[in-house]
């Protein structure tokens, strides 16, 4: 993390999140030098110099760098699945991962269901998924959902719009599309009428999704980047 340097959009990004979060604002955003960006260190010292603290230019860094990870799964255009990946610093203790879930629990109102494999641990309710598995520098967190009805839907959808192209072929071929445009017309329209709710709902729950996703991430991200002081006994870093 210390590495990285950012370029001017992301320090705008950065300081813009930095100040919402301490409901401040600052002063001018500075400029990348030499072309070359800032590193996360030198932003925090900007950022002491505005009166922002360092733990809020770190948690909006973490938080750009989170945003990054969230990946969509379409089909006919439409937004049905999400996933989010992020990598932790280290691996968590089995109090934090707890924590996780808990938040999870809270964020999706969703009870779920833990199970653990050797290094890696699960948390799932119904396509909602939470992983974590282990990585050469600590851990990796995978989130993941797909909205399993809107499949079956499109699905259905696809099938009657494609059933409609079938009989207006059909029809026309042997000269008789008008006496059946009762027939052909009613599979398109509810095809039709199946695939516009999906395009008006699916949107908006993928939106909602993608920021609970990056919503955990963060926290969990910032878990990680936190040490581990007196670390209680029996509490394993897997």
């Amino acid at each position: 993390m210390r590495e990285r340097r950012y370029n001017d959009d992301e320090i705008a990004a950065i300081f813009e999140r930095a100040s919402e979060t301490q409901s401040a604002g600052g002063g001018a955003l500075p400029a990348s030098r030499g072309g070359d960006g800032l590193t996360l260190a030198e932003l925090e010292d900007i950022g002491r110099e505005v009166g922002i603290p360092a733990p809020l230019i770190e948690r909006a860094a973490r938080s750009l760098d989170v945003a990054d990870r969230t990946r969509g799964r379409w089909m006919l255009g439409l937004p049905i699945g999400v996933s989010h990946t992020v990598d932790l610093d280290r691996s968590l203790t089995d109090e934090e991962w707890h924590r996780v879930v808990l938040d999870l629990r809270e964020t999706f109102d969703a009870r779920g269901r833990l199970r653990e494999d050797g290094p890696f641990k699960q948390w799932t309710n119904g396509n909602l998924e939470a992983l974590l598995e282990p990585t050469p520098t600590g851990q990796r967190l995978r989130l993941r959902t797909v909205k399993g009805n809107a499949i079956r839907l499109m699905s259905v959808g696809g099938v009657l719009v494609a059933l409609s192209g079938f009989l207006t072929i059909d029809a026309a071929v042997h000269g008789d599309l008008l006496s059946k445009l009762a027939g052909v017309a009613f599979p398109l329209l509810m095809g039709l009428g199946i695939v516009g709710a999906n395009a008006i709902r699916l949107p908006e729950w993928a939106r909602l999704r993608r920021k609970q996703m990056q919503e955990v991430a963060e926290r969990a991200a910032l878990t990680a980047a936190s040490d581990v002081a007196d670390e209680p006994a029996g509490a394993s870093g897997s």
